[in-house]
């Protein structure tokens, strides 16, 4: 007996279409989908909160010097003349950042694994390329998903039956992070 539905497709399908699916619900909250691949779902799904919501905490706070170029008052970056040729200025600036400890890295690349690029439009600037920003999900599952999670053992998603579909009569349900 297999360990998983096939869902009628080929591997490299059905794994896309997980990925594609689990991006969709950890980034939305929930997503409509058929009984069948939501018991997919939540299997993939569940295992990355488990996973950030025993890695959230581990990491150190770093303070690095870094090079940060010089702006002026339009936001410009200032530019010296040396040896006939224009070179940018440079400061050096403290910075903080997180720094992850081996397994939290390890469980961060477990979940890029998974995770497609997904790119937020604000609605007042939709159709606009300039506006569009990259949401770093692995980011958001530490940052957001993880605390909301973290004196819950297991049951992070529940499934509602919704009805039939009209089309071919497929079950359909409603995914939602708990």
């Amino acid at each position: 007996m297999a360990k998983y539905r096939k869902l009628g497709r080929t591997s490299d399908q059905r794994k896309a279409l997980i990925r594609n699916q689990v991006t969709a619900l950890l980034n939305n909250g929930k997503i409509v989908t058929t009984e069948a691949k939501a018991k997919e779902i939540r299997k993939v799904a569940e295992g990355l909160i488990a996973m950030a919501v025993k890695e959230r905490d581990n990491f150190e706070e770093v303070t690095v010097m870094a090079k940060v170029a010089r702006k002026d008052a339009n936001g410009k970056r200032v530019k010296e003349v040396v040896d006939g040729k224009k070179v940018t200025v440079y400061d050096e600036v403290e910075k903080k950042i997180k720094k992850d400890m081996p397994s939290r890295l390890h469980a961060r690349r477990e979940m890029l694994k998974v995770f497609y690029p997904v790119k937020n439009v604000p609605t007042q600037a939709a159709g606009r390329k300039k506006n569009t920003v990259e949401v770093d999900m692995c980011e958001k599952m530490f940052s957001e998903i993880a605390p909301k999670y973290a004196n819950r053992n297991g049951g992070y998603t529940r499934i509602i039956k919704i009805g039939q579909r009209k089309g071919d009569g497929a079950l359909e349900v409603l995914l939602e992070l708990v």
